[in-house]
Formats: structure tokens, C-alpha cells, sequence
């Protein structure tokens, strides 16, 4: 079954963010905990707390922290979509955010998708009005089996170049 899926958390930015990571639409388990890749099997905290050389956040408050301590703004492309659980290729209807806002309010360099499908909505809706391409990282999804943790790692470590000074 398809459901209607509003985008239910406000993106995690403030005004020194260089780097932008975006997903495509929070997952079942995200929207119900309330916080970005909160489903346990999901590798985004680990990749993160990897490259930053830091134990795993233990709470949303630690999380949020771990990314703007180094500069990094998390959101998703879509506002609202028609979903069938938490499975991207099921994604109906999008509907964008507005990343103008964001990007205009911090000094954003580079946009990393988090992922095929969160790479092709970016590119087909939001590129065109922001002007700026997206890199695109592998799903740190528990549904992208092709990637162990320590290969998602190696290839999450693109972003760290962005945030030399």
C-alpha cells in the first residue's frame, strides 16, 4: 500500500555548513523515532562517527552535533511523496524542498546525495534552480547490500577534502 508521506523533521543546518548531504525521504522507522537514519541497521551515524574518528553518537542531540561540529547541513530532496513503506523505488508524486533558503543562508560548497535515488531527484528537480550538481555516495541504506560498512567508508572519505580550510 502506498501512503502520502509528509516530510516530518527540519533539516540540520546552521550558517557555518560547507558541505549539504541529502537523502531522498526519511524511512518508516526514521519518521516514527523521529530523527534522520534512526533505523538501526542503517549506516549513515557509523560512516559519520568513522570519518570524524569519534564513538557513535548516542542520541539525537549527539548526532546533530557530530554533523555541525564539522560543518555539514542534512536534509532530504522531498517535501512530500506517495511512498509504499520505506523502499525508494516505490516513490510517486514528489514533491522538492526549496534548498534556496538553505543554501543562501550558509556558505554551502558542495551537495552530496546520499544514494541513487536521492542523486536523480536532486539532479531532475533542484539542480536546474539551485545550479549546483551533486556527488553522489552510496546508500548507507540497510537495503544497499553491496556496500560493507568499511567500503562505504572509504567511499564517504570524498567528503572530507570539502572541509579542509
Amino acid at each position: 500500500m502506498t501512503d502520502l508521506v509528509q516530510h516530518p523533521f527540519a533539516p540540520i543546518w546552521n550558517e557555518s555548513c560547507r558541505i549539504l548531504i541529502l537523502g531522498s525521504m526519511p524511512s518508516v522507522q526514521s519518521r516514527s523515532r523521529g530523527y534522520y537514519y534512526a533505523h538501526p541497521q542503517n549506516r549513515f551515524w557509523p560512516v559519520m562517527a568513522a570519518l570524524f574518528q569519534t564513538g557513535l553518537p548516542a542520541d539525537n542531540l549527539a548526532r546533530t552535533h557530530l554533523l555541525l561540529d564539522h560543518q555539514i547541513a542534512l536534509w532530504d530532496v522531498l517535501a512530500t511523496c506517495e511512498i509504499q513503506g520505506s523502499a525508494d523505488s516505490s516513490i510517486r508524486n514528489p514533491v522538492v524542498h526549496d534548498l534556496r533558503p538553505l543554501l543562501a543562508a550558509s556558505p554551502i560548497q558542495r551537495i552530496y546525495a546520499n544514494g541513487q535515488t536521492a542523486a536523480q531527484l536532486y539532479s531532475r528537480f533542484d539542480e536546474p534552480v539551485t545550479g549546483q550538481p551533486c556527488i553522489i555516495l552510496p546508500s548507507t541504506s540497510p537495503a544497499n547490500g553491496r556496500f560493507r560498512l568499511a567500503d562505504l567508508i572509504d567511499a564517504w572519505r570524498k567528503i572530507m577534502s570539502d572541509l579542509v580550510l
